[in-house]
């Protein structure tokens, strides 16, 4: 390691720690913090203010272009399935059909259904407070504050693997562009890796972590509008649509040339912006029926969607400035050069990059944006395949949730738990998921 390694190194590290104190100690938003957090790298790192500005502008951008349409259309798909209550219906259904024994994993397959097409924060809000009603609602016996969070927790479990590990949420599909992964086989192996995951993170674990946490009444609610709720099969058709027009796009590669050719049309709905957009207007009459003419209604679905965007795709936006200025400092080639020998494994190091840029943010597709975009040169060098780095990548960028993490905060708000049993419960709930998401990396790289 040369001279200029180690002052990369350690510019990146100041620039990343400052970022970390302006969040956490100077109560500003992500958006700031990981805005100068990227200019103190650049200046840090030797870089020309000039060229450090063009890397800011360029890597907000182009993260921006790519992901601000489908974090908006995702938004305004969970803010109608929340305000009409079919994510409610459905999580109704199945906790129903469990029972009481089955119930925790009712929640955990039933957040991994809904949590597919949604950001994670949507879910949270859909899917949480109907788990905890249905958990206030236990039979007598069954109702202390250990059988709460046995029911509750596998729901975040499961919110929590399709966040990281599954497109076309935000974080994997950014890592997929970055990367040049195929989205389908992304997809597919984020399920195998996923679904093992939360069982280990949900009920598994939470067995041993809900023992002796305190609960107190949560602080928060979801909106809803007093219209019939829809049918099981609508709100499950809404929840499933853009998947399976993103998955049967993907299927069209696979195909004949000649049938290649005549499922083009397929291929285009396939798109996630597509998908997504089909997804939002399907959504409206299947919804809402004849009432989503009024305008009330309408209004109130764009603004509890849009009202959250600003901050997103901000903090989206800033992420990958600070990743765009890394990549110009020379990071990514630097990594290349280290791990070029055969020292350490691709995925390793790309788990570890997230994890450290999580810490240091809070924020899982920030640490997805700026590790993918400091591995693209290591990936094409090391031949490995770009699938599973991205689920590696994934895996990382949820390790212990704390302070710095806005999702902390939610979860801590709508469990009701105190400081130390967030830390006991979802922190190391996010840490698990984080482990064992790469260790079946690791096992799926080895037999894929």
């Amino acid at each position: 390691m040369t001279p200029e390694d180690i002052k990369l190194i350690l510019s990146a590290i100041a620039g990343i720690a400052l970022s970390i104190a302006l969040i956490v100690r100077g109560r500003l938003h992500p958006f700031v913090g990981l805005l100068c957090g990227a200019f103190t790298v650049g200046v840090l790192a030797g870089m020309p203010l000039n060229d450090t500005g063009k890397a800011v502008e360029k890597g907000a951008g182009t993260i921006l272009g790519g992901t601000g349409l489908v974090v908006a259309l995702g938004l305004g798909l969970g803010a109608m399935l929340q305000l009409s209550k079919g994510a409610a219906g459905l999580a109704r259904a199945a906790l129903g059909v469990s029972g009481v024994r089955g119930a925790p994993w009712a929640s955990l397959f039933t957040a991994l259904l809904i949590g597919l097409p949604l950001f994670f924060e949507t879910g949270l809000v859909l899917l949480l407070p109907i788990v905890a009603s249905a958990a206030a609602a236990l039979p007598k016996g069954l109702d202390d504050d250990d059988s709460k969070l046995r029911l509750m927790l596998p729901a975040l479990a499961g919110l929590t693997v399709v966040h990281a590990l599954v497109p076309p949420h935000p974080g994997p599909l950014l890592a997929v562009n970055a990367l040049g992964a195929n989205l389908g086989l992304t997809l597919a192996y984020g399920l195998l890796v996923g679904i093992p995951t939360a069982i280990i993170a949900g009920p598994v674990l939470a067995r041993f972590t809900a023992r002796g946490v305190k609960l107190s009444p949560p602080l928060l609610a979801p909106r809803t509008i007093d219209i019939a709720t829809p049918s099981i099969g609508r709100a499950l058709a809404v929840v499933l649509l853009p998947v399976v027009l993103i998955g049967a796009g993907q299927a069209v590669v696979l195909a004949p040339p000649s049938l290649a050719d005549r499922l083009a049309w397929l291929r285009w709905m396939g798109d996630p912006v597509i998908a997504l957009l089909l997804a939002n207007l399907c959504a409206l009459p299947l919804l809402f029926g004849r009432r989503l003419g009024e305008r009330h209604i309408q209004e109130l679905i764009w603004a509890e969607a849009m009202a959250p965007a600003g901050g997103i795709l901000l903090a989206i936006g800033a992420g990958g400035a600070l990743k765009q200025v890394l990549v110009t400092a020379g990071l990514s080639d630097m990594l290349v050069r280290l791990a070029g020998g055969g020292a350490i494994s691709p995925l390793l190091l790309a788990w570890g990059i997230a994890v450290c840029i999580r810490l240091a943010t809070g924020s899982a597709t920030v640490a997805t944006i700026t590790t993918a975009g400091v591995m693209t040169g290591l990936v094409a060098h090391s031949g490995v395949a770009p699938e599973w780095v991205v689920l590696a990548i994934g895996a990382g960028s949820v390790f212990f949730s704390h302070v710095n993490d806005p999702g902390f905060w939610l979860v801590k708000s709508y469990l009701g738990t105190d400081m130390p049993g967030t830390f006991r419960t979802w922190s190391i709930m996010e840490t698990v998921v984080a482990v064992v998401g790469l260790l079946l990396v690791l096992v799926g790289s080895s037999l894929f």
